[in-house]
């Protein structure tokens, strides 16, 4: 998993050279006249020359934005999930109850093999993300903000109806997000029943079951599909792979070529930060989204002829989550105690001094979009700045004792504070290393230990093993997605088809084991109950719900928020410009390749 190119999943730090390719220079090609551009995906480590040009393939090599598209490119507004850019759509209609979008396709859009992109394509791709659980596209009964209906109203029309039953503010979001496939290429991994066992699916009883089951089974088909060739509608069609690079180069019949600058796109391979590093830092990368480094490592960045770094907003927070199963972390006086005595600035200047600002406290939603939704709460949060006598006070009114400097537990045995994090998560463990010494210094025995990867990091987390670790949270800009990260299925809550269930800790992925009932105001509130409400709320409804959630996780802290990400591009003015600095430009939904966006959109100029 990677949200951030700060967390990137690595397999290891070592340096591996890539190869050369053979035949791409940065002289102009054919087409465009703006030569080649290269860049990393910071959403993949690791380049797999075998692997097909799969969107859905695990490490297949799709790219989105260059050589995949979706209906529409999701930005992460602050405070609407449903605002994005044209992509295979070139406009849409939303209806006012949120009950249907209509999309318009590009006019001109063609395939690269020179078929036109039409309203089947879109279609058979919806008929696709059903497979594999999308968003908008579950066949769980009663899922929120399922589509009910996909009708094709003409060649370039189709219009998708949300189920009422249960809907979602985020429908359109889900629908807009879903990757578009050529239906002459890829028909052969639906059945041709499929929209008939759909409609059953949205049944009860054992034949609704079978079908449902039916449908899910199909998703490994389509994890493996392999395309005799990339059939692209995007701006690039992958050319070859091999184990340093991927290059692709650019489709003449995309919709919006003439104003696509690149004749090619060279994507090195990468394995660790480190790798990054001395790609920024030789100016080899046109462009790059954020990757962790240090402070000398970013001042070199920064120096190499042409670079320069772009910053906004980014809707994601980082957090020190507690297992609460674990003693003495099940007492709020103990993380308290803890929230009064790291220092979350001193944190955030050694391990995301480009990437991140410290948190101003803990209320689970990122400081700018807590503005924009809670403004008059945020001031009533306790801020938790670092004070060592109210650290004191707290861990004493748990019963914590301090003897010869260090502190021990309520029962006499000592006390050390133990933190994991993933191998190659660089701010993560320098975050850690860094809160390890302030606690020791405050009396506090602590240590950091390493997880090999990130996968398994998770893993672990869940099953209960760990006392704390990091824990990415705040994911706007939906309500609702916002505060599951704090009280969804981590800590107990299931919410399934709007039903909302509670499980003890250490069951069913309750790794947190919070309570299940907190008072807020003189007022006992379910969490969790209440984080299930914003996924059906409009966004005045959701505001006052958002305000309790905040002041529970702020007097709870089933976390401490440490900081707050920015959305930190780097880009080499060298060879292109053009490059956005539009806050809500830049800031593009998870897992898109957002220079791609650009390219397509031609924002992107070859330098002259």
């Amino acid at each position: 998993m990677k949200r951030l190119a700060a967390v990137v999943t690595l397999a290891s730090l070592a340096a591996v050279t890539a190869c050369s390719g053979g035949g791409t220079t940065n002289q102009s090609g054919s087409g465009g006249g703006g030569g080649l551009f290269t860049t990393i995906d910071v959403n993949r480590p690791g380049l797999e020359p075998s692997a097909p040009a799969n969107p859905y393939a695990p490490k297949g090599n799709s790219f989105s934005a260059f050589n995949a598209m979706k209906i529409g490119w999701v930005k992460n507004h602050l405070t609407d999930p449903n605002v994005a850019l044209p992509g295979i759509a070139a406009s849409w209609d939303l209806a006012a109850d949120n009950s249907a979008i209509t999309l318009k396709l590009q006019p001109n859009a063609k395939w690269s093999d020179g078929k036109p992109v039409t309203a089947e394509d879109v279609k058979l791709s919806i008929g696709i993300a059903y497979t594999q659980g999308s968003t908008a596209f579950a066949v769980t009964p009663g899922a929120a903000g399922a589509a009910a209906e996909v009708t094709v109203v003409d060649d370039k029309t189709v219009k998708i109806t949300q189920d009422m039953a249960n809907p979602s503010p985020k429908f359109a979001r889900g629908v807009l997000d879903t990757t578009v496939v050529p239906a002459h290429v890829w028909n052969s991994v639906l059945p041709a029943d499929f929209w008939d066992t759909l409609k059953t699916a949205r049944e009860e009883g054992a034949d609704a079951e079978k079908a449902r089951e039916t449908i899910t089974g199909l998703g490994e088909k389509v994890l493996t599909f392999a395309p005799p060739k990339d059939v692209s509608a995007g701006p690039f069609v992958l050319e070859r792979v091999n184990p340093g690079e991927a290059l692709l180069v650019k489709n003449k019949n995309f919709f919006n070529a003439a104003n696509v600058a690149p004749d090619q796109v060279k994507f090195l391979n990468y394995t660790g930060n480190e790798q990054i590093w001395n790609y920024l830092t030789a100016g080899k990368l046109d462009h790059s989204g954020f990757v962790a480094a240090p402070t000398d490592v970013m001042n070199r960045i920064k120096a190499a002829p042409g670079s320069e770094v772009i910053k906004g907003y980014s809707p994601v927070a980082v957090g020190l989550a507690f297992n609460q199963t674990k003693k003495p972390y099940d007492n709020v006086h103990v993380r308290k105690g803890l929230a009064y005595l790291i220092n979350r600035e001193e944190v955030t200047k050694v391990a995301s001094p480009e990437g991140g600002t410290a948190a101003a406290t803990t209320s689970g939603i990122h400081q700018k979009a807590a503005q924009a939704w809670i403004p008059e709460t945020v001031g009533e949060l306790e801020p938790y700045a670092t004070d060592l006598a109210k650290a004191e006070e707290e861990f004493e009114a748990a019963g914590l004792t301090k003897k010869d400097g260090k502190w021990t537990l309520a029962d006499g045995k000592p006390w050390k504070m133990s933190m994991h994090a993933p191998a190659g998560f660089s701010d993560w463990l320098s975050a850690q290393e860094n809160i390890k010494s302030q606690l020791i210094k405050a009396g506090v025995d602590a240590e950091v230990v390493t997880t090999s990867d990130y996968p398994l990091y998770l893993e672990e987390l869940a099953a209960g093993k760990y006392d704390a670790g990091f824990w990415l949270m705040a994911l706007g800009p939906a309500p609702y997605d916002i505060f599951q990260r704090l009280y969804g299925a981590s800590n107990g809550w299931a919410n399934v088809a709007g039903k909302v269930s509670h499980s003890p800790a250490g069951k069913a992925g309750n790794w947190m084991g919070g309570p299940e009932e907190i008072e807020v105001d003189g007022t006992k509130i379910n969490p969790g109950e209440l984080t299930a409400k914003l996924n059906s709320s409009t966004a005045e409804e959701a505001k006052p719900i958002m305000a309790q959630l905040a002041k529970a996780a702020n007097q709870d802290l089933p976390v401490i928020q440490l900081w707050d990400y920015v959305n930190t591009q780097f880009v080499n003015n060298s060879r292109f410009t053009g490059w956005p600095h539009d806050d809500e430009i830049l800031r593009l939904g998870s897992g898109v390749l957002a220079s791609g966006v650009w390219i397509q959109l031609g924002m992107v100029k070859a330098k002259k």
